[in-house]
C-alpha cells in the first residue's frame, strides 16, 4: 500500500511538472528576447570568471545552449522553462520531506505552477530563474539537516551556495539569515562541526576566481550596486514593497502565510523553526536594503511546502473539502492574472488588459524601476521593438559598398541595443557593436580607425556629430509598447581626424574604473 501511496505522488508530481513545461512551450515565442537575454548571450561570446553586472554563471548556461541547441528564440529558453519544470519535482521532494503526502504535494506544486511571479521567472533567460531555483534547493537541503541533525548535508549545500553565488550574488543574503537562524535555535552545534567547514570550503574554492577577477578589475559588483542604489533601489517605497510581497503571489497569499505560520509557531513545525527565521531574516534585510521585491523569490516555493503540509494535515480529519477548495481558489484567483504572466496577449491587447484591470489593484504590476506607472508591465517593453531596431541597422550596413563595410563600426547606447544587434545582425555578417555600457565596455576596442559608424541612440550628441563631415538619419524604431520607442539609428561618414584621438581617450577614460 505505501509503495502505492509513494507512486501516485510521483505521478502527481510529474504531471504537474510537465503541465508547467507545455504552459512555456505554447507562450515562449510570442515575444521576443528580454534585452537582458541578448546581454547574457553576447557573454557566452566572451567567457570569463566575471562580468561587470553578474557573476559567470548565465554565460556559461547561454555558450552551452548555443552550441548545442542554437540560438532561437525557443532553445534560448528552453533552460530556465526546464528549470522551472524541476523546481516543481523539487518541491514535491521537499513536501515529502516535510512529512507531507498527495493533497500537500498538490498545494504546493499547483502554487508554484500558477504562481504570477515564476511563470514570468522561468519565461526569462537570466540569473534570477536560476536563483530562484538555487534557494528551493537549498530550503530543501536545510530541511534534510535539521530534519535527519546529520550535518553532512552542509557539504552539498556549501557546493551549492557556491554555484549560487557565481550564478547570483544575492545568495549571500540566504546564507547569512540562515546562519544567524541555526545560531539562534539549538541547531547552533550543527554549525561547529568538520561537515560545515568542509562545505565551506568547497564553497569558497567555487567562488574564488570570480572573487579574483572582481579583485583584479577594481570590483565591478560593487560600482554596479551603487549604480543600482542611485538609479532603481532608490524608487523602492517600502509600502510598494510589502504590497508587492502579496501581488507577486497573490493566488496562493493563504497558503504561504500559513507555511510561513507553520515553520515560526506550530509544534510540528518546530524541527524546522530556522527555516522560517531564515525568511523573516532575509526579508528584513532586503528591507532595510531597499531591496527590489522579487528579490524574495527564492523564498517563497519553500513557504508553499510548508503550507501545504499544514494545511493538509490540520483539515485530514475535519473540513476536508478545504483541501480541494484551496486549489481551486488558486485557479480562479489566478485566471485574470495570466496575461501578466505569460505573453498571452499581444502588446496592443495586454496594454488595453492593463488599462482595464488597473481598477481591480493591479496596478502595481505596471510599475517600473522608475517608479511609474506605464501602459505595460516593464518586462514586456522590454522584450519587444528589438528586431525592427536591428533591421534598420542590418538594413543600414547591407546597403554600403564592400569597401565601407570593411571600415564600419556599429555604436550603441547601452547593452540591449548592442545585444540584440549582435544576436540578429551576426548571420549577416555585422561587426560586432561597440557600446561602453556594462560588460560591453571591457571587450570595446581601445582605438578605432574607420570609415562610417552606424550610430545607434536616441538622439545625436553635439560632440560625436561634429567628428564627422557627413550625417544622416537611416531609421527611427516605431513602437509605443516599445521601451526605447523613437531610437534613432544613424549613419556617420567622413570622419574628421580628431575621432581617432576622441574615441581613444574617452575608452580610456572609461576604462580606468576597472584598473586597480
Amino acid at each position: 500500500m505505501k509503495n502505492i501511496k509513494l507512486s501516485s505522488q510521483w505521478i502527481l508530481i510529474l504531471l504537474l511538472a510537465g503541465f508547467k513545461l507545455l504552459l512555456h512551450f505554447a507562450t515562449n515565442t510570442n515575444y521576443e528576447l528580454h534585452r537582458d537575454a541578448y546581454l547574457y548571450l553576447a557573454m557566452a561570446d566572451h567567457l570569463d570568471f566575471g562580468f561587470v553586472s553578474v557573476p559567470p554563471f548565465i554565460a556559461v548556461a547561454g555558450k552551452v545552449i548555443q552550441t548545442t541547441l542554437g540560438d532561437s528564440v525557443f532553445t534560448i529558453r528552453l533552460l530556465p522553462a526546464m528549470t522551472g519544470a524541476v523546481s516543481v519535482v523539487v518541491i514535491g521532494l521537499l513536501v515529502r520531506e516535510l512529512g507531507g503526502g498527495l493533497w500537500a504535494i498538490a498545494i504546493a506544486s499547483v502554487a508554484f505552477v500558477l504562481s504570477p511571479a515564476y511563470l514570468r521567472s522561468n519565461l526569462l533567460f537570466q540569473p534570477v530563474t536560476f536563483n530562484q531555483f538555487f534557494w528551493l534547493l537549498s530550503g530543501l537541503l536545510v530541511v534534510k539537516l535539521l530534519k535527519t541533525q546529520n550535518p553532512k548535508f552542509w557539504i552539498p549545500l556549501g557546493v551549492i551556495w557556491g554555484l549560487a553565488f557565481l550564478n547570483k550574488y544575492s545568495i549571500v543574503f540566504f546564507a547569512l539569515a540562515c546562519l544567524l537562524a541555526l545560531l539562534l535555535t539549538s541547531n547552533r552545534r550543527l554549525i561547529f562541526t568538520r561537515p560545515f567547514v568542509i562545505g565551506a570550503f568547497l564553497g569558497l574554492l567555487l567562488i574564488f576566481p570570480n572573487l579574483i577577477w572582481q579583485f583584479n578589475h577594481n570590483w565591478p559588483v560593487v560600482m554596479h550596486m551603487r549604480e543600482l542604489q542611485q538609479t532603481q533601489l532608490v524608487n523602492v517605497q517600502i509600502i510598494d514593497f510589502l504590497l508587492m510581497q502579496v501581488l507577486m503571489n497573490l493566488h496562493a497569499v493563504i497558503v504561504w502565510l500559513v507555511g510561513l505560520v507553520f515553520l515560526l509557531f506550530a509544534k510540528a513545525g518546530k524541527t524546522y523553526r530556522a527555516l522560517g527565521l531564515t525568511f523573516l531574516g532575509v526579508f528584513f534585510l532586503l528591507l532595510v536594503l531597499r531591496g527590489k521585491p522579487y528579490y524574495t523569490l527564492g523564498l517563497y516555493p519553500i513557504l508553499f511546502a510548508s503550507g501545504g503540509v499544514a494545511i493538509e494535515h490540520y483539515f485530514s480529519y475535519r473540513l476536508r473539502f478545504v483541501r480541494p477548495f484551496c486549489i481551486a481558489m488558486m485557479v480562479v484567483v489566478m485566471l485574470p492574472i495570466l496575461p501578466y504572466s505569460l505573453p498571452v496577449l499581444a502588446p496592443d491587447k495586454m496594454a488595453a488588459y492593463a488599462q482595464q484591470s488597473k481598477r481591480y489593484g493591479l496596478e502595481g504590476a505596471l510599475r517600473w524601476e522608475d517608479g511609474r506607472i506605464h501602459p505595460l508591465p516593464q518586462d514586456y517593453a522590454d522584450m519587444t521593438g528589438w528586431k525592427q531596431l536591428a533591421d534598420f541597422v542590418i538594413q543600414t550596413y547591407q546597403n554600403l559598398p564592400e569597401n565601407e563595410k570593411n571600415h564600419c563600426a556599429i555604436y550603441a547606447e547601452n547593452y540591449g541595443q548592442a545585444g540584440a544587434i549582435r544576436y540578429y545582425g551576426k548571420k549577416y555578417g555585422l561587426p560586432n557593436p561597440v557600446c561602453f555600457n556594462g560588460s560591453f565596455l571591457l571587450w570595446a576596442p581601445d582605438s578605432a580607425k574607420l570609415s562610417t559608424l552606424i550610430y545607434v541612440n536616441e538622439e545625436l550628441g553635439t560632440d560625436i556629430q561634429s567628428l564627422f563631415a557627413n550625417v544622416k538619419l537611416a531609421g527611427r524604431v516605431s513602437d509605443p509598447y516599445f521601451r526605447e520607442n523613437g531610437l534613432q539609428v544613424y549613419l556617420f561618414r567622413q570622419p574628421r581626424p580628431e575621432f581617432e584621438n576622441f574615441y581613444s581617450i574617452k575608452v580610456r577614460a572609461l576604462k580606468t574604473q576597472f584598473n586597480r
